[in-house]
């Protein structure tokens, strides 16, 4: 019933779909450098152009065709080094390096014909095949000598790889055209034979301007002062508009989440265990201060970068670099020398990958293990780029100002000092103790054995018991003096032996024994593990880990004449390695039974056993030693200790983030040949990538630069003002937030395989104006907001369509549906539920998490008011899944998203009718329906307007039939509440 007041996009809704392109990768063989030389020739430089021309076809075509084409030419199956040589533009231009590969009338500086001659150790053509013949080279060298004339003039490049001309590389436009966004978007329009559509109405641009710098709805108060401000005066409304937008905190938020998707920011580790990390929080609510703050990008970038170097003590800055670390990896470590390189490799790799993508929009990772095959990206650049990170290690750091650090050392030094002097007075007495229990253990006799982890018994005389206590006192933990009790031991079986032959193990939980006892673990996802019932289940598979008290409790389904126990801590026979799964076992112990489950009676104890290992043996030896004066100096000495560490844990600790740590290191970086850290080739120092070199300033450290100057020399030269691809990356990202897609719609690719710009004069004006702005966001957001192209209506024209489906020429402006968090942020928001205070903060959970070996998300089915904040601030875990989230595609944090896709699924509408939440908000809006027109009063909180007749009309039937719940279902599941015109 719904249905027949919903607002359809009809023909809209399919341009709010991204759409994909499929893109093919050929592999391509590359060579080391761009192209090949030639050699001299002796035959006479002054012919005619005519005869130069005769010259090239007789001679020169065809060497090329019969010795070249095959690598070299657009028909070429594997084009090596990215040169052409079909085509004079394509010797021109050159290969991988640049640089044309003749030098017209210098054979011997061409790079063709040395290459050809063998002149170029590694560089010899054709590869690995007989030179080409004496008289050919002189041919060639001839032609070069003659100027090179070459009459393939007509020839059109279809470049299969990027070389350093490639558009994103070259310098900012300086002169523009046009003054105004407008004027770019309508001379591209005309060129079409299309327009912009008219403005959109005042109500429609309150809504789109609202979630565009929000993520949130207008409530209907200000929807409807914005309609009467607009009525008076367009112009000042919408500048009045989006200067109060952006100065809310909202602001931040909406366009934090947006950053915290490029830099693929989670809160858990990702790979196999996945553990959450309660405590990078702050880099979050960092992002979203310094944009609020309107920060200037590019310190904000040298922040993400080196924010401990240039804002050491500065908590509010520091907590940027934590940036580096944001993204996944592999925890698990491996002592093989092999597997810990690679994953080594990884973890820095994806620091690499997270930089090189999100301020250059450059796939640099992709030259990891070869030149990269579509841009001009060699090897060297990528380890350029590890250098830089050589010495980052995912950790924990202290991140707090300098008074706050010295108030902490003022505070705990002198309980440290004084805590020092004690324990060193305690363990001299100690000493002086463990010396005579030396001695005595020299004379002491063991009657028995040590416990044996795979089988150790006790026997005693037959006793009748109902119940039965193995008191765990001691284990073979290796300590010097191992603490009087089992916590943290196991045990795999422990077997009861009754006295009557056949001997029969009457502790079986078969034979309906019970066993009770406290567990050291717990596994929240698996709640039967590690249990004592495992110790008479008759398997030796799964194991009881010893909690506190360290006492085994076993009730027989009746009295049993028992004579006999024994225990193992062993999965396997003596011929199996268990030294990194056993754990330790019980050493020290008591057997107790009972008839009544009061009185209890020792039948046997280790007692005359032989100790563990020499430590274990002092501390038993230590109970024949120490005297009572000893024992009160002792406990006099463990009361002071214990009062002074009180005293130290009072003392509130300085905050500590992950944020990483950063350490000088010796390694030297060099390149990883095919990719294989075991296979080194030449070594690289931190320096500034060639990919850029011919646009931007370089710069090169020493191999033993410090690690701080590494990551400050790198943000630097990121956002220096010759280098174009940063902030023409970043000005498209701005775009893109706008309007759906960015002038160019592969925002951190701005490479071979990414997308040409659609407006690249456009991109360049913006790009420009951001610089000239000081890199602050604020101000290029104002200029597209009142730019005519922003605020054009939405209406779909079929005949613009035609020309232009997905309108990225922007003839009108392009309808979305909102992103996965303002679905649940505008749900909370109109039915009066969200919570905008308190900002910042450890983030609240949509699921339950449960730590074993590996952790687990449970989404919750139901969820209370303490989740009810902005959806930015719900703690993101890697591989966690929360339906509201997920079902509206909320991407995959163990990755970057620059841009996210848009499905249509029937799990979607489900979930909007359906799930628990949905349910609770209807009931808490049909709750504050407490106006006479309950319709109209529902219609202006979730759509902040009032019901046209016919939709008053079939709501009031529902309201009428089915009750208010029924009416804000239906109008929470509307078009209207999810797209944005």
């Amino acid at each position: 019933m719904a249905m027949s007041f919903t607002r359809y996009w009809h023909n809209d809704m399919n341009s709010t779909l991204n759409s994909t392109r499929a893109l093919v990768s050929t592999f391509l063989c590359i060579a080391l450098i761009a192209v090949v030389p030639v050699a001299r020739g002796e035959q006479d430089s002054t012919l005619s152009d005519r005869e130069g021309i005769a010259f090239f076809e007789q001679k020169v075509r065809p060497i090329l065709a019969k010795h070249c084409y095959e690598c070299h030419s657009q028909q070429a199956v594997k084009l090596r080094g990215n040169l052409l040589l079909d085509s004079k533009a394509g010797w021109q231009r050159g290969g991988d390096s640049g640089e044309a590969v003749i030098v017209a009338g210098d054979p011997e500086s061409s790079l063709l014909l040395r290459t050809i001659k063998h002149l170029e150790s590694g560089l010899e053509m054709p590869p690995d095949r007989p030179k080409l013949p004496e008289s050919a080279i002189a041919d060639l060298a001839t032609w070069i000598k003659l100027g090179a004339p070459d009459p393939r003039e007509d020839v059109v490049l279809e470049t299969k790889r990027a070389d350093k001309s490639w558009w994103s590389l070259q310098p900012l436009q300086k002169d523009f055209q046009h003054q105004s966004i407008d004027g770019f978007i309508d001379e591209r329009l005309a060129q079409q034979g299309l327009m912009r559509n008219p403005p959109a109405d005042p109500r429609t641009l309150v809504r789109r301007m609202t979630y565009d710098l929000h993520g949130l709805p207008p409530t209907n108060d200000e929807s409807n002062a914005f309609v009467d401000r607009y009525a008076d005066n367009p112009e000042s409304a919408v500048n009045e508009l989006a200067e109060r937008l952006l100065a809310s905190p909202r602001y931040g938020e909406r366009w934090g989440r947006h950053w915290l998707d490029v830099v693929r920011f989670g809160e858990s580790i990702g790979f196999e265990r996945n553990v959450i990390i309660d405590d990078i929080y702050p880099f979050r609510d960092y992002v979203i201060k310094s944009i609020n703050d309107d920060k200037p990008f590019d310190q904000f970038i040298i922040e993400h970068l080196a924010g401990d170097v240039v804002g050491k003590d500065q908590p509010d800055i520091e907590i940027g670099s934590a940036f580096i670390v944001a993204g996944p990896y592999d925890d698990v470590g491996n002592e093989d020398p092999v597997a810990k390189a690679n994953i080594r490799a990884a973890t820095l790799d994806d620091m690499i990958t997270a930089t090189s993508s999100a301020f250059l929009g450059l796939t640099i990772n992709c030259a990891r293990c070869h030149n990269h095959k579509f841009d001009p990206i060699p090897t060297e650049d990528y380890y350029r780029l590890r250098s830089v990170f050589e010495g980052v290690k995912h950790d924990r750091r202290i991140i707090a100002t300098l008074d706050e650090r010295e108030k902490h050392k003022a505070s705990i030094d002198p309980l440290n000092e004084k805590l020092k002097e004690l324990e060193g007075k305690r363990a001299a007495m100690d000493l002086a103790i463990d010396e005579r229990a030396k001695q005595a253990l020299a004379a002491m006799k063991f009657t028995r054995p040590k416990v044996d982890v795979h089988l150790t018994e006790e026997s005693f005389e037959p006793v009748e018991a109902k119940q039965l206590k193995f008191v765990i006192l001691g284990q073979t933990s290796g300590e010097a003096k191992p603490p009087n009790h089992g916590i943290g031991a196991k045990l795999t079986e422990f077997e009861v032996w009754s006295a009557a032959e056949p001997t029969l193990n009457v502790a079986l939980a078969s034979n309906g024994t019970v066993a009770d006892g406290a567990k050291s673990a717990v596994a929240e996802d698996f709640p039967e593990a590690y249990g004592p019932h495992y110790c008479i289940d008759g398997s030796r598979g799964e194991a009881w880990f010893i909690g506190n008290p360290s006492v085994l409790t076993l009730t027989f389904a009746k009295p049993e004449h028992i004579s006999r126990i024994s225990f193992s801590n062993s999965k396997g026979d003596r011929d199996t390695d268990e030294s990194k799964v056993r754990g330790t076992t019980p050493s020290e112990y008591e057997v107790q039974v009972s008839i009544d489950g009061e009185t209890w009676t020792t039948v046997a104890s280790s007692a005359g056993r032989e100790p563990w290992s020499e430590s274990h043996g002092v501390a038993l030896a230590r109970k024949q030693v120490i005297t009572d004066e000893d024992e009160k100096s002792l406990q006099t000495f463990d009361a002071e200790i214990a009062d002074l560490r009180r005293q130290l844990a009072k003392v509130p600790p300085l905050p500590v983030f992950f944020a990483g740590k950063f350490e000088n290191t010796s390694a030297k970086t060099q390149v990883h040949l095919g990719g294989d850290p075991m296979k080194l080739g030449d070594e690289v120092v931190p320096s500034s990538l060639s990919v850029l070199d011919q646009v931007s300033t370089p710069y090169s450290l020493h191999a033993d630069a410090p690690e701080s100057d590494r990551r400050l020399a790198l943000g630097k030269w990121i956002v220096a003002r010759d280098n174009p691809l940063t902030p023409r990356v970043l000005a498209n990202r701005v775009w893109q937030h706008h309007f759906g897609t960015g002038i160019v719609d592969t925002p951190s690719d701005f490479g071979f395989l990414g997308s040409k710009p659609t407006h690249p004069e456009l991109l360049d004006f913006l790009t420009t104006r951001l610089m000239d702005g000081g890199w602050k966001l604020k101000k290029l957001h104002r200029e597209i907001l009142t730019s005519q192209t922003y605020l054009q209506a939405s209406d779909y024209r079929e005949q613009a369509a035609n020309v232009d489906q997905t309108s990225r020429l922007l003839w009108r402006f392009p309808p979305r549906r909102l992103s996965a968090e303002e679905i649940r942020d505008s749900i909370l928001a109109v039915t009066g539920n969200l919570k905008l205070e308190p900002m910042g903060g450890p983030g609240f959970r949509l699921y339950k998490f449960t730590q074993n070996n590996v952790c687990t998300y449970f989404p919750l089915d139901n969820v209370g008011p303490e989740t009810y904040r902005r959806s930015v601030y719900h703690q993101n875990a890697r591989a966690s899944v929360v339906d509201i989230f997920t079902d509206f595609d909320l991407p995959d944090i163990a990755f970057a998203a620059p841009r996210r896709s848009v499905t249509t699924t029937p799990l979607q509408s489900l979930t909007m009718m359906n799930h628990s939440f949905m349910q609770d908000m209807c009931e808490s809006l049909a709750a504050k329906l407490n106006e006479p027109d309950k319709v109209a009063q529902a219609f202006r909180m979730v759509l902040q307007r009032e019901p046209e007749i016919e939709e008053r009309d079939s709501a009031n039937t529902l309201l009428n039939e089915h009750g208010p719940e029924a009416l804000c279902r239906a109008l929470l599941n509307t078009n209207e509440l999810i797209y944005v015109e």
